[in-house]
């Protein structure tokens, strides 16, 4: 776990992603300049913050928000309400618990363990006791 990047704007898991090695975090110099992010100008959920000078996507409300990676998937956007109610911090903390317990966050390319749910309430759950 790379604990120093954090979470990304979104909610994604930027301390355990394993799909860019040379990223060094969506949250890095205010969300404006991602010159080693080969998705950040397309990225809706990144210009959604931008336009609305959010910290992140927890400061809106990211359960009612379909935009971009939000859409068709449940973890950013569960990670990114579990920040609203409970902190980056405790997320932080439940993810390292939860890897040094042998969950993965990328398994195989960009799913793992926290992608293979249907219900946000379950994931956050999963996320907070590691147990299904």
């Amino acid at each position: 776990m790379k604990k120093e990047l954090g979470i990304a704007h979104c909610g994604l898991a930027c301390c355990l992603c394993s799909e860019n090695v040379i990223c060094k975090g969506c949250r890095r110099n205010g969300f404006q300049e991602l010159s080693w992010c080969k998705d950040a100008e397309w990225c809706e959920v990144r210009r959604c913050g931008i336009e609305k000078n959010l910290n992140g996507c927890y400061e809106c409300e990211p359960m009612k928000c379909r935009k971009g990676l939000y859409a068709d998937k449940i973890k950013a956007r569960t990670f990114a309400e579990f920040v609203r109610r409970y902190g980056i911090e405790e997320l932080l903390d439940c993810l390292e618990c939860n890897e040094q317990a042998g969950i993965v966050y990328h398994r195989e390319g960009i799913m793992g363990d926290y992608d293979d749910f249907e219900e946000e309430e379950a994931l956050i759950r999963f996320i907070r006791t590691g147990k299904r």
